[in-house]
């Protein structure tokens, strides 16, 4: 394949293949941008599509710019979204970014990487600047955007803070020079009103490339932490397995497409004919991704004990402590992320003590020892002291 073959392979939409073409064969290196907010801590399968497309653009000399919204994630994407998203705190965006990197170097490289905090340059832009920014757009442009248009003609409210989102990711890309953009295919406007922004500036507008939307866990709706059907990069490699084992059928051959870039007439036929076998290699590759061979084949044995033979695994953690209420015990182990979680999960089923399921999140198990099932996936053996 020619390199413009390989940048172009697996995209959703390139805006324009004639531009990029030019761009390739004026410039040895170009600037790649992309962009993420950090409004939840955790990287997913989905950005792993343009994580890998990246690093293609890395691996031919391009250079890298990784941005990190930690400006703009205050405002809040309004992609693709029904409502205002809600306004994150400082706190809260400096918190979720602090692992963005070592899990965006899963993927890319860390010395062909450069990491900026888009706050360098847009906390620093006067009243005078946004308006003269704000004056490139107009309202009806802004309403050629599907879920701004939705929203109007509904009746929910837009707030005028929304409008200022793709403007000052505009601003990011005329910043850094951007040669290129990579994202979702939800970030289309965004990345066309970045072109004609930069165009009146003077500038050489950015080609941008966008790729498909992952379903998330549930078939349903596209992935996201906020939704709760993410795989994330950061997820044990049982529970990456587990996860992507629970996926419905008919997401089978888009995964193998979209992650593994796989596609070809036997193994349509192979996951009609065998859909379970064919669940089972995905979850094993797509694993082996983030945590290499070794691991994945612990995760596939970790499944086929727990799920196929209904065995509780040997090597589960094992955590100690006195006589307390039982979602403070699951918090305190570290099964689960926040007490709230722990309340939730034992709300709706989901905490097993000895093969008997736990519904009042205030239960005190005595002393003793305990096989605690977490989930479908996690086990502990608790004992009280």
């Amino acid at each position: 394949m020619s390199e413009l073959e390989v940048l172009l392979s697996g995209i959703q939409d390139v805006v324009t293949e004639e531009e990029l073409k030019e761009k390739l064969r004026k410039k040895k290196k170009l600037t790649v941008k992309y962009g993420a907010d950090p409004s939840k801590p955790d990287l997913h399968l989905g950005h792993y599509l343009c994580l890998r497309k990246l690093k293609q653009f890395q691996d031919m000399g391009h250079k890298v710019v990784f941005i990190i919204g930690d400006f703009t994630a205050m405002i809040g994407d309004p992609s693709g979204r029904s409502k205002t998203r809600p306004m994150l705190t400082r706190k809260e965006v400096e918190r979720n970014s602090q692992t963005y990197f070592e899990q965006a170097f899963k993927i890319l490289d860390r010395e062909k990487t450069e990491i900026r905090y888009n706050s360098e340059w847009l906390s620093k832009l006067k009243p005078e600047n946004i308006i003269k920014l704000s004056a490139k757009v107009t309202v009806a442009r802004m309403l050629d955007r599907d879920d701004f248009s939705e929203r109007y003609k509904k009746g929910i409210p837009i707030s005028m803070h929304e409008f200022l989102y793709p403007i000052f990711q505009a601003y990011d890309s005329i910043f850094i020079k951007a040669d290129v953009e990579i994202g979702g295919s939800d970030q289309h406007f965004n990345f066309a009103l970045t072109r004609e922004i930069m165009r009146q500036e003077g500038l050489d507008p950015q080609v941008f490339i966008t790729l498909p939307l992952l379903e998330g866990t549930d078939g349903k709706l596209k992935m996201s932490k906020s939704y709760g059907n993410s795989i994330n990069f950061l997820d044990e490699p049982e529970d990456i397995f587990g996860k992507v084992m629970s996926i419905p059928d008919t997401l089978i051959l888009k995964y193998y497409n979209l992650v593994l870039l796989k596609e070809s007439e036997e193994l349509k036929m192979w996951i009609k004919e065998n859909p379970m076998r064919a669940k089972e290699n995905l979850a094993f590759e797509i694993t082996k991704i983030f945590w290499g061979k070794e691991k994945a084949e612990r995760a596939k044995e970790y499944f086929e004990k727990t799920f196929r033979k209904r065995e509780i695994p040997e090597d589960i953690p094992v955590h100690e402590t006195q006589k307390k209420r039982i979602f403070e015990i699951l918090y305190e182990s570290k099964v689960v992320q926040s007490k709230s979680e722990a309340r939730r999960l034992i709300r709706q089923g989901g905490v097993d003590l000895n093969g008997e399921k736990i519904l009042d999140e205030n239960f005190m198990p005595e002393k003793g020892e305990y096989k605690v099932k977490i989930g479908k996936r996690k086990f502990l053996k608790l004992i009280i002291k």
